[in-house]
């Protein structure tokens, strides 16, 4: 792990492999290590770039200055000048790819590829946003992630993994054993990820090429989400990930690997 200091505020990030560079957008709650499946193949051929969202993995809390997806977008942005990089693909899966179109929208010459998974550019639905800024404020009444919560996360993000598989208990004691800090980091985070702008006329105006995938029995991001961006953004491919919820890219990392490969091999090159 690499750091990168904004506004005091220190951010973690991968950098691995040389090549044409995929910066990876990881799913709120998890780390960037939740792209090591991928990482591991792609970074034989590109160079891969991993950050960790403010307040989670081993990055500090949002600084002051961030105080949504846009900012992050933008935080992101400061890295990559930092690393002097000039253009790069996104690949961003749930909260990833809802900054990851910020990114775009922001510096729409420097990205030359766009991946979105089990994500959605829209507006949070009401009924969902009520739900989870409920569950936001419980954990900022408490200072804690409790029990319920971790629970009420937890069955929306596989569908195929047993409760008591290595992954999910891994993902569950991450967040039972989140200290006062660790747990206010991720609410503040999480009022940005489902407070979100709408998005989706800037994604409608894309002309790049972009891949949408979404897990077939995804819980958090059902696959109407996925097929209303894809029937949005022209020219835009979408893949439909067999028995896998809303983290795809583990409950199915070959294959998700696998249509990572054949898309950059169309629109990377060194």
């Amino acid at each position: 792990m690499k750091t990168f200091t904004i506004n005091t505020q220190t951010m973690h990030y991968q950098d691995i492999g040389e090549g044409p560079v995929i910066v990876f957008g990881h799913s709120y709650l998890w780390d960037s290590s939740m792209w090591a499946p991928q990482v591991e193949v792609l970074s034989q051929s590109h160079r891969c770039i991993v950050p960790e969202f403010w307040g989670h993995g081993a990055s500090a809390a949002a600084p002051e200055s961030t105080r949504s997806l846009k900012d992050y977008a933008n935080d992101v942005l400061s890295l990559l000048d930092y690393l002097e990089i000039d253009t790069f693909s996104l690949v961003g899966l749930s909260s990833g790819g809802m900054w990851a179109t910020e990114l775009v929208v922001n510096a729409p010459a420097r990205v030359t590829s766009l991946v979105l998974m089990d994500t959605f550019v829209g507006l949070e639905p009401e009924v969902v946003h009520t739900k989870y800024f409920a569950k936001l404020a419980e954990i900022e009444e408490n200072a804690t992630i409790t029990s319920d919560i971790v629970d009420f996360f937890d069955e929306r993000q596989f569908a195929a993994l047993e409760k008591d598989s290595p992954l999910r208990t891994a993902f569950r004691q991450r967040l039972l054993t989140a200290d006062k800090e660790r747990a206010l980091a991720l609410a503040k985070v999480g009022r940005m990820v489902f407070g979100r702008r709408d998005m989706f006329e800037y994604a409608e105006m894309f002309a790049l090429p972009t891949l949408i995938m979404v897990g077939a029995q995804d819980r958090m991001r059902p696959v109407l989400e996925s097929q209303l961006m894809h029937d949005g953004i022209t020219g835009s491919e979408f893949v439909l990930i067999p028995n896998a919820g809303h983290i795809s890219n583990l409950e199915q990392a070959d294959l998700v690997t696998e249509k990572l490969q054949q898309f950059f091999a169309k629109h990377l090159s060194r």
